[in-house]
């Protein structure tokens, strides 16, 4: 059996393949792939494993020997997944390998933001403190999370282990309602918005969650509300929350993802990182502790071994 890394790249060069090398008889890496390389380089390949490289129909119906695809990620966007169904192409994904990573991201995020960390650092950097008049710079607010209303949207693995962490903090927490989730009896962020502290956004990107924190959401905010997406970007209109964070109507502002990554073309919340403002922008690097990483290489082998069995049976 031939296997195929199209992106190892994208795992880091820290981590061991040698568990995938044991389950196959072959297996070529590469560290990145241009979607014009994919049919000369899985050419007679029975596994593709790819984390972003997209694979289209037409690339699967010409690969005739391609039985399974193993994606080094949860979301499968980048497969044409009609197409693998109707070629007879299992597709395989990975979940729930970065629960510990992302969950304590997420908890930088909030307590840096709660501390206004991004502010004093930069009049530290500017001079403020050694011009100080006494011991020490209280210029901003800054939010003592003990006591303090977390909103949750995102009930699952992730979403409750944040809430475990934030309950650590002696934080409520209360979950939204899951968008698009008609019989769900819990509120709706709406609701809950004017009480919440925090908020921290766990959920998928769909139809019913692109722009779910959008200007009306935000109107309905705290004015010194933490908002948090380690999420999907898209999920909130981020043009809308940089104007509310401008104008003094939310309180801090940490995102680990936008809606074009990389976002070669730039994007205002990166630009912004130039103004005083408690505002933070991570590179879609919430999930990548080496030991999250190497969860990827371990369950993309439980992928392989299933897909193996069910072939033999």
């Amino acid at each position: 059996m031939k296997a195929v890394i199209l992106d190892a790249a994208s795992l880091g060069d820290d981590i061991d393949l040698n568990p995938l090398r044991a389950e196959v008889n072959t297996l070529k890496v590469h560290d990145t792939t241009v979607p014009e390389e994919c049919l000369e380089r899985l050419d007679g390949a029975s596994v593709a494993i790819v984390n972003k490289v997209p694979l289209n129909s037409e690339t699967l119906e010409s690969l005739p020997s391609l039985k399974l695809i193993c994606v080094l990620a949860t979301g499968t966007n980048n497969i044409d997944m009609q197409a693998a169904k109707r070629l007879g192409i299992e597709v395989r994904n990975v979940t729930a390998y970065g629960t510990a990573s992302v969950a304590q991201h997420t908890l930088m995020l909030m307590l840096t933001l709660a501390n206004r960390l991004p502010l004093y650092q930069r009049e530290v950097a500017d001079g403020a403190w050694q011009q100080s008049a006494f011991f020490c710079l209280l210029n901003h607010r800054t939010l003592q999370l003990s006591g303090k209303h977390l909103v949750i949207v995102g009930q699952g693995e992730l979403g409750s282990r944040v809430a475990a962490l934030a309950e650590a903090f002696e934080m409520r927490v209360s979950f939204a309602a899951r968008p698009g989730k008609a019989d769900d009896q819990r509120p709706s962020l709406h609701e809950l918005a004017p009480q919440a502290d925090v908020v921290s956004l766990h959920c998928p990107l769909t139809e019913q969650t692109r722009h779910l924190v959008d200007a009306a959401l935000l109107e309905r905010f705290k004015e010194d509300a933490l908002l948090i997406n380690c999420a999907r970007g898209g999920i909130i209109d981020e043009q809308a929350a940089l104007e509310a964070l401008r104008e003094g109507r939310l309180g801090g502002l940490g995102v680990d993802s936008l809606p074009a990554e990389p976002p070669r073309d730039g994007h205002a919340l990166i630009e912004a990182l130039d103004e005083p403002l408690n505002l933070i922008v991570t590179p879609h690097n919430a999930w990548i502790t080496p030991e999250a990483r190497a969860n990827v290489v371990r369950l993309t082998v439980d992928n392989i071994r299933a897909w193996q069995g069910n072939s033999d049976a």
